[in-house]
């Protein structure tokens, strides 16, 4: 197969199908209760200059106790999948350049920085300019596809997304020529993260998940990753899920940690559970404007609390969950 052009930006992961492999061939597939702690998960999972790519869509469904966990570990030279990456993403530039070493170290862009609607973050924006992240470019789609040729088991997949633009030169993508056609196509290598994290409505205690609302890559996700953390809203009988196999998107044995947490994606949004903190969300952006208010900030809300339930307490606990879950309902309601 002939290679016309070649991106310019460095390939962070191997991306051997073969290699993979030969990894997964090594997992247990064994029906074993996966129950720990956010904490452990962490601790047992993600080692420093790992590769790290994380669920959900913007600040839909995102695993925020777990990259909270990251930061407070103080995890270091991380890689990073920055697909469709908002708060997530900011939870984790909190690590960087605040006299607390790197968390982030290289990242594949294809949406980092920006939490959507809500503006840009001060601190992530600070962090991705110092220049002390290697960077590589793609698109949300790239991106998605990347994961989806891991899942299939393939060391790439063409597309023709990225030809005849900038983000192309700055990607490590490969411009080949159609062996049937010879039409130009992006090859696209895959992505095998070495962990990744992923936030669902409802898992049993072997790993077997239902989500509702938009998946997006992540049921390919949680079989490109070597290693994965599940966070869930609720712990539900492995009875009911046999009752239902069809809800299971993903299966047990992709699963290496199950980790109950109710609220997990705030201040973010759970489809059909509870709303954005967006109050929350604004102060966060507000905070980081000045490092050294930023700083305490993190002291108050991510580094001076123990786990993620003592920062809900600390951003208004039941009684602000309650009226963010209300919003929800009256939002789907069309109210």
């Amino acid at each position: 197969m002939d290679i016309l052009s070649r991106g310019d930006g460095p390939l962070f992961v191997d991306p051997s199908a073969n290699h993979a492999r030969q990894f997964f061939s090594t997992k247990a597939r064994a029906l074993v209760d996966k129950v720990t702690t956010v904490a452990e998960a962490v601790r047992d999972l993600v080692h420093d200059g790992d590769y790290l790519a994380i669920g959900g869509f913007g600040c839909d469904r995102i695993p925020t106790a777990v990259t909270h966990e990251i930061v407070r570990q103080r995890k270091q030279n991380l890689g990073f999948a920055g697909h469709t990456a908002t708060h997530d993403f900011q939870i984790l530039c909190a690590g960087n350049l605040l006299g607390r070493g790197q968390t982030l170290a290289r990242v594949d862009i294809a949406y980092v920085v920006g939490l959507e609607a809500r503006g840009l973050s001060p601190h992530a924006r600070r962090v991705m300019e110092s220049g002390e992240v290697v960077c590589t470019e793609w698109s949300n789609y790239t991106l998605a596809v990347r994961l989806k040729a891991a899942a299939m088991g393939l060391p790439f997949l063409p597309a023709r997304s990225l030809l005849g633009t900038d983000s192309f030169r700055r990607s490590a993508a490969q411009v080949i020529a159609c062996p049937f056609t010879g039409e130009r196509l992006a090859a696209i290598p895959a992505l095998y993260p070495d962990v990744a994290a992923i936030h669902v409505h409802e898992a049993d205690r072997y790993g077997n998940c239902r989500l509702r609302g938009t998946s997006v890559a992540d049921l390919d996700l949680a079989r490109a990753a070597r290693k994965l953390i599940i966070t869930c809203e609720r712990l539900i009988p492995h009875e009911e899920i046999r009752q239902d196999p069809t809800r299971t998107v993903i299966p047990f044995f992709c699963v290496d940690a199950v980790c109950e947490v109710p609220y997990g994606s705030y201040p973010g949004n759970m489809p059909y559970e509870y709303f954005s903190d967006e109050e929350h969300l604004r102060r966060w952006l507000e905070a980081e404007r000045e490092p050294e208010t930023y700083q305490r900030f993190l002291d108050d809300y991510l580094f001076g609390v123990k786990d993620f339930a003592e920062y809900l307490h600390r951003c208004g606990g039941l009684p602000r969950l309650q009226q963010l879950r209300q919003q929800e309902f009256l939002l789907h309601r069309g109210r």
